[in-house]
């Protein structure tokens, strides 16, 4: 097969990948929303199952993961087999729910081992306060402080839009979280870096189909809204000897 032809079927497998993706998001948009994402709903995440994934790994979606050793909101090694990337907003209840609940477990257990890599993407979809607060996350991480700062703002739920996340409590939140320089923070926040990143992040969110928040993706596989922590650990298994048994 020529190299055009591959690039042709990986295309093709992307987009097929895309497709459903999108179409089980605009699913939950006209259902009113799958218990744990990030429609207002108030009740306990639903579990949803999601196929296992018996063919070779897709790899334009594989490709989305940075692997950037320099990335401040990545967590985990780079050479890591699996690589987990969140669509999130800070104001979003149930990224709160998945990082109080889910991703402290993920981190001791897979992460400290080599297995896992997280990794941020910004797709702030509340209104001002969430460009605010992903725009602080961005600056806290200039400083080599964005986990911290991601582990205050989801510290505990709060409302909408309410005043928590304006400008003199990201600085406060920042301060707390041990960013040194407060003045670059603020300016870090106001750049065009920041807009320029967090755009780059919601792209690619809105590309592969994620209207709501969180949404991920463990290697290829999509997960939506913060379900139960067996859900993701199933997810990661499965990844992980994905890619023993492909060779990566």
């Amino acid at each position: 097969m020529s190299s055009t032809s591959t690039r042709r079927k990986r295309g093709t497998l992307a987009a097929v990948a895309v497709l459903v993706l999108a179409l089980v998001l605009g699913l939950v948009s006209a259902l009113g929303g799958v218990p744990g994402s990030g429609s207002g709903d108030d009740e306990p995440a639903a579990r949803v199952e999601t196929p296992q994934n018996t063919a070779p790994p897709n790899e334009d979606l594989l490709a989305l993961a940075r692997r950037d050793d320099g990335d401040p909101n990545a967590i985990g090694s780079t050479d890591a087999p699996v690589v987990l990337i969140e669509y999130a907003d800070f104001q979003c209840p149930f990224c709160g729910k998945f990082a109080r609940d889910t991703e402290p477990e993920l981190i001791e257990k897979y992460v400290e081992a080599g297995v896992l890599r997280i990794e941020w993407r910004d797709f702030p979809i509340f209104g001002e306060e969430s460009e605010a607060a992903a725009r602080a996350g961005y600056a806290a991480g200039r400083q080599g402080r964005f986990w911290e700062f991601h582990e205050l703002a989801f510290g505990e739920e709060r409302k909408t839009n309410s005043g928590h996340f304006a400008e003199d409590e990201l600085v406060g939140m920042a301060r707390e979280a041990g960013v040194k320089d407060l003045e670059k923070f603020r300016s870090d926040m106001d750049s065009d870096a920041a807009g320029k990143a967090i755009e780059r992040d919601s792209r690619e969110g809105y590309e592969l189909g994620v209207t709501s928040t969180p949404a991920f993706l463990v290697n290829d596989r999509p997960i939506l809204g913060a379900q139960p922590t067996e859900v993701f650990t199933d997810a990661i298994e499965d990844a992980k000897k994905a890619a023993e048994a492909h060779g990566k």
